[in-house]
């Protein structure tokens, strides 16, 4: 993942990553992407591992890669232990999140510097995350209930000692649908990147405005998380369709869902500035 941001960071872009949770959803992401010829991020994990386990989520994943030549990365988001990242390790994920942002930092990076020492000599991508993203609703399993805002010196320090590629920053940015326009910390985000000069991420990216998103990708952010919006428009087709007395053979409603789900990776797509930079 590291080498996609690196180029988008560089190029003055952003990365879509996007929450892809079977086979549907991930060639859903796979067909917007070949389409813009765009570079994309298949992300999972603790909300949809129940699911399927990270091996079924990589073995799916490297399944469908073959029909692209384009540049994707398999990610795991916001990781709850160490034994899960060693897990998605094993099946082959090409970048890892441990989140234990609402922990002390202490912990935070302890843990983080671990998650690096198993990670780099693969070859794999580290993300972290310091400050703690919230979550606006009950609609998304990520985040706490609570946010507090990243400490630009702390980020600085966080990075030195845990030697992570890539940071996630909690500047008024949220998970789940925003019930009101996010006001974020450009100030914060300008700050830390001046500081640790690697690529940031936007966890919460549904909802946010155009503007933001284009301020935000020219102060350091290379890489956007996106999924309350993807599952929206999976669950409000779904509903629609049976609501109405259609498609009650799943499969047929699940392709009318999946085309949903495609627009709305279409759409980010563009908005990220992904289009074209495969």
């Amino acid at each position: 993942m590291l080498g996609l941001l690196e180029k988008a960071l560089s190029e003055g872009y952003a990365v879509p990553s996007f929450c892809a949770w079977n086979a549907e959803t991930m060639a859903a992401v796979l067909r917007a992407a070949s389409n813009l010829e765009a570079p994309v991020i298949l992300m999972n994990g603790p909300g949809e591992f129940p699911l399927l386990s990270p091996a079924d989520m990589s073995s799916i994943a490297r399944s469908l890669y073959p029909e692209t030549s384009l540049p994707v990365a398999l990610h795991l988001d916001h990781g709850d232990s160490l034994s899960m990242v060693r897990d998605c390790l094993e099946a082959g994920y090409t970048s890892v999140m441990l989140d234990f942002s609402s922990k002390t930092f202490e912990e935070n990076a302890s843990a983080l510097r671990t998650v690096v020492g198993m990670a780099h000599p693969l070859g794999v991508t580290v993300e972290g995350e310091i400050g703690s993203v919230g979550k606006i609703d009950d609609s998304s399993l990520e985040g706490n209930h609570s946010s507090t805002l990243t400490d630009p010196q702390e980020a600085r320090e966080y990075v030195r000692i845990t030697g992570v590629d890539t940071l996630a920053l909690s500047i008024g940015n949220a998970h789940g649908n925003y019930t009101e326009l996010p006001q974020l910390r450009f100030d914060i985000l300008e700050e830390v990147f001046d500081l640790v000069n690697i690529p940031l991420v936007l966890h919460g990216g549904s909802g946010t405005p155009d503007d933001d998103i284009k301020k935000a990708i020219s102060l350091g952010i290379a890489k956007i998380n996106v999924a309350s919006e993807l599952v929206r428009a999976v669950r409000e087709s779904l509903m629609g369709q049976w609501k109405e007395g259609r498609n009650l053979w799943a499969p047929a409603a699940e392709v009318e869902a999946m085309k949903n789900m495609e627009s709305v990776a279409t759409k980010w797509i563009i908005k990220t500035g992904a289009a074209g930079q495969a």
